[in-house]
């Protein structure tokens, strides 16, 4: 297992993959972020690859093996099912890691990545777009300085999977609005309220539109409805929390995820330039998240 070296200039992070989100949010987030320098670029097309990093002037991996040796980051823009395995090579070779949602394809993987991630030491952050905006800090700090909240209600309905941008992704249409969207969604509602400890119910239509209540540490209880097929324009996301102060609601901000991919690398600078591995949108919080996942998917088995 590789040391972690300490950084003295620029993070160099190299990009593995160039589709849609990598293109507008990973590769120009960080090129142009002071702390990072997109230095290399590895997809599994060499046309792709040589294209994105001519874009940026890094260099063009024809191996993910070259890509880690000229590295001290790594930034994921693949499905889950890649990003598994390749985190786990990646955090055993002593790099830091920015992992998209979902962590993985399963718990098991997951896991596996986490544990990796501990035992080198290594800085990782899940790309948790909402959770990064001061809008939602701020929010997030109200609620928990106020208390006495009793539930929650959440939605996320879109139709990016009937638009160009991301439905030729076949992957998000594989995993669907739940592995999609739902960590997003579940995690502030995991945020606001406290662990979600028991999915009580989840339904799931043949349209992907998902309905799910959730139990959380304390007995507060929320409601959660996804789907990514719907012709909504623009994609509708409120949250809102209610009990003894009245309700609190938040909303997302339109095409926000430049400026939270901003705020999550000055994070993750900072962790690495201070030795910090803790955060409330670390790898952990992916494992969580991933066994809500395996939650909800169990519970629509039987409902």
């Amino acid at each position: 297992m590789d040391t972690v070296e300490p950084v003295n200039s620029q993070l160099r992070v190299g990009l593995v993959g160039a589709g849609s989100w990598a293109r507008r949010v990973h590769a120009p987030g960080v090129a142009d972020h002071p702390a990072t320098t997109l230095s290399a670029v590895w997809t599994r097309r060499p046309e792709v690859t040589a294209a994105l990093a001519d874009e940026y002037d890094a260099t063009a991996c024809d191996t993910f093996d070259e890509l880690l040796d000229s590295v001290d980051a790594v930034a994921f823009a693949v499905p889950p099912t890649v990003q598994g395995d390749l985190a786990v090579t990646a955090a055993e070779a002593g790099k830091h890691l920015i992992l998209e949602k979902p962590l993985a394809a399963d718990v098991a993987q997951a896991e596996r990545i986490a544990r990796a991630v501990s035992e080198s030491d290594v800085v990782a952050l899940m790309v948790l777009t909402l959770r990064y905006t001061m809008r939602t800090r701020d929010w997030l700090a109200g609620i928990a300085e106020t208390g006495g909240w009793t539930g929650a209600s959440a939605r996320w309905l879109s139709g990016a999977l009937l638009g160009d941008q991301y439905g030729k992704a076949a992957w998000r249409h594989e995993i669907g609005s739940l592995g999609d969207i739902g960590p997003h969604v579940l995690d502030l509602v995991d945020a606001a309220l406290g662990p979600i400890t028991d999915v009580v119910s989840a339904r799931r239509n043949a349209g992907d539109l998902w309905h799910i209540l959730l139990e959380h540490d304390g007995g507060a209880t929320s409601s959660v409805a996804l789907a990514s097929r719907l012709p909504v324009r623009p994609t509708a996301v409120e949250f809102a929390v209610y009990g003894e102060h009245g309700l609190r609601v938040l909303g997302r901000e339109h095409n926000g995820g430049p400026e939270s991919f901003t705020a999550l690398l000055d994070d993750f600078a900072a962790m690495v330039d201070s030795g910090m591995r803790e955060h409330p949108c670390d790898v952990h919080r992916g494992v969580h998240l991933q066994r809500v996942l395996e939650l909800c998917r169990a519970r629509a088995a039987l409902d």
